[in-house]
């Protein structure tokens, strides 16, 4: 969820840049830099770290003009550094890109073009852009640029500038957002409303497959077939906070409607030929995948919660004895480690004490160690033997939402990974697998449709004070996740049981009226769950079901029932957990808490 900022006018580019980008630290970043053209050349400043140090640089060495992109970057492709920094420009230095997005073909690209003569310099996989350019240069910046996306697979926003022709400043969205500013004798560039709203309310916001090209004095839209489009801008009303928002009343409801996106991404170039390929990412050859004896999962809160999954997803399809740990006690509970038991480290900051501890004292044992992270070089993607990265950008909110979905995504894409190494599922069952993956985004979006409705549930349980999730198997990891979401920000004291155990004590705490949220989602345990919801509601529970699309039992024995897109039983977490994460938030509006600071909790848990 890296950050653009673009200007042409007749002012000076460099600080009107710097001050969007400023707008942008909100969204997260490892580093940051300006590509500004000065009537001659383009010059390029860079720096990892904060906005600061790149304020520094320009200090002693400033870019003068007023044509300019700048950037602030989350590193996906390689680590944070001055060199992987965005912009990017050409050998030459007659093209400067700066892009969002995940390019998947860029290393089939980067070999072609270095076969031409082109030399890199980074990791990225945006630096394929900037040479792409010059390798199809044809004379006209816009029918070159509609060339290079012709070539691009994958996901992008992309800002670029030209010293061939420099009264342009051209603009491409494909699944990743991209806004365009519309001012008096200037125009911007942005991948988000707050960096141009000082300037300018008045916008455009690009579409999937659209592109703009700037003059000082004009903004033409069109299709990247050059087809025109024609559109009224939209008058931006928002305060400044609001915008960084994106329009939403808080981080957490926008990252809850971000998830398509991150899911979307980190799926992102990791299937081929309908399968699983993390050759790139994961060094364990197939011997020492079939060797594999034991897993250990090893995480804390929500990511504990992504682990329990996985448990369920490696001993199905991989066929592998799971165990699923709380960081802060496994390494205290003397483990049984060896050269055969892969530990599988899952943290949204890569940064979380606990987890890290963890990840040594399994490593000093002799395991492998494979980590799940959000962040590009951080302190367990360094240790970790492996590291698959969540593609879900910053993640503001305390309560996490997209970075768990996510983390779901990564154990899948692991876990079916596995399997095809060891031969426990055919192909075809594997494939029909990634197929499913593959739907989910669209799916997700259609779960965030019914959010009217899962609003209004959450409203009226906002007066109680105790709360009931109900599940079993996958269902019941869920409800634990859902149950956690609810505590940490609405402070409804909930707990999430197995359904099985409710004549084991759970039942004595029924009493009329109390909410309980039964998750039904589980052909295998689907009549057992059933039969544990009428128990519960002969006692005079209110429940609201969750279900998904064709199942018209359920609403039988509920009071209120949510209906998710069908799609097989392993993937249904994904989809089940987005209605929860809305009745946690709109149960936090309704009592009036803080809900992306909710008390005593940090995003990021650094000590034991």
């Amino acid at each position: 969820m890296c950050g653009i900022v673009g200007y042409i006018g007749t002012k000076e580019a460099q600080g009107i840049l710097l001050e969007g980008l400023s707008k942008l630290e909100y969204r997260g970043y490892d580093s940051a830099g300006l590509a500004v053209y000065n009537g001659e050349t383009i010059g390029v400043r860079k720096a990892k770290g904060r906005l600061s140090n790149l304020e520094d640089k320009l200090a002693v060495h400033s870019l003068p003009g007023q044509l300019g992109i700048g950037h602030t970057r989350w590193a996906t492709h390689g680590k944070p550094s001055d060199e992987n920094s965005h912009p990017h420009v050409d050998n030459a230095g007659r093209f400067a890109v700066v892009h969002n997005g995940i390019i998947e073909n860029y290393l089939e690209l980067k070999e072609e073009l270095i076969a031409s003569g082109h030399q890199f310099t980074s990791e990225t996989d945006t630096e394929v852009i900037a040479k792409l350019l010059a390798e199809l240069w044809n004379g006209d910046l816009v029918s070159t640029v509609q060339q290079v996306v012709s070539r691009l697979e994958g996901a992008y926003a992309l800002g670029i500038i030209s010293e061939y022709e420099p009264d342009k400043l051209v603009a491409v969205r494909l699944a990743s957002p991209l806004v365009v500013g519309v001012g008096e004798g200037e125009n911007f560039v942005a991948s988000d409303i707050p960096a141009i709203l000082k300037h300018t309310r008045n916008v455009y916001i690009l579409e999937d497959g659209e592109m703009a090209v700037l003059t000082a004095d004009k903004v033409t839209l069109m299709k990247v077939d050059g087809t025109p489009v024609q559109r009224e801008t939209m008058r931006v009303n928002w305060d400044i906070a609001t915008a960084e928002k994106g329009g939403y009343d808080h981080f957490m409801l926008k990252e809850i409607h971000e998830q398509p996106k991150a899911i979307r991404d980190t799926l992102a170039s990791r299937t081929k030929n309908g399968l699983v390929d993390l050759s790139k990412e994961i060094s364990l050859s197939k011997e020492e995948i079939q060797n594999i004896e034991k897993i250990h999962f090893v995480a804390c809160g929500t990511a504990y919660h992504a682990g329990m999954v996985g448990k369920y997803v490696f001993e199905e399809l991989a066929r592998i004895p799971v165990e699923c740990d709380v960081a802060s006690e496994y390494r205290y509970r003397n483990p049984i480690i060896t050269e055969r038991t892969l530990v599988i480290v899952v943290s949204q900051s890569g940064e979380t004490a606990d987890t890290l501890a963890a990840l040594r004292e399994a490593k000093k044992q002799g395991a492998r160690v494979v980590a799940i992270t959000n962040v590009v070089g951080s302190s367990v993607a360094r240790e970790a033997d492996d590291v698959i990265i969540t593609w879900a950008g910053p993640e503001i909110a305390v309560a996490s939402t997209k970075a768990y979905t996510s983390q779901l995504i990564a154990i899948y894409l692991l876990g079916v990974y596995f399997a095809q190494v060891r031969g426990h599922k055919s192909a075809a069952e594997l494939q029909e697998i990634v197929t499913h993956l593959q739907e989910l985004p669209g799916k997700a979006e259609q779960v965030l449709k019914l959010e009217k409705s899962i609003e209004s549930f959450a409203r009226s349980i906002a007066k109680h004070q105790n709360l009931f999730f109900l599940g079993r198997g996958l269902d019941f990891a869920v409800a634990l996740e859902g149950s956690l979401k609810l505590k940490e920000i609405s402070y409804i004291h909930s707990e999430a049981y197995a359904a099985g155990e409710l004549k084991h004590g759970t039942l004595a705490l029924i009493e009329e009226n109390i909410p309980v949220i039964s998750l039904a989602t589980q052909k295998s345990v689907y009549d057992k769950m059933v039969s544990n919801i009428q128990e519960v509601k002969a006692r005079g529970a209110h429940i609201l079901g969750l279900a998904v699309e064709g199942d018209t039992e359920l609403r039988k024995s509920v009071d209120e029932v949510i209906r998710i897109p069908a799609t097989i039983d392993l993937l249904t977490p994904v989809l089940a957990v987005i209605p929860l994460q809305l009745i946690a938030y709109y149960a936090c509006v309704e009592r009036g808490y803080d809900v992306d600071k909710p008390r005593n909790l940090a995003k990021s848990v650094t000590v034991e």
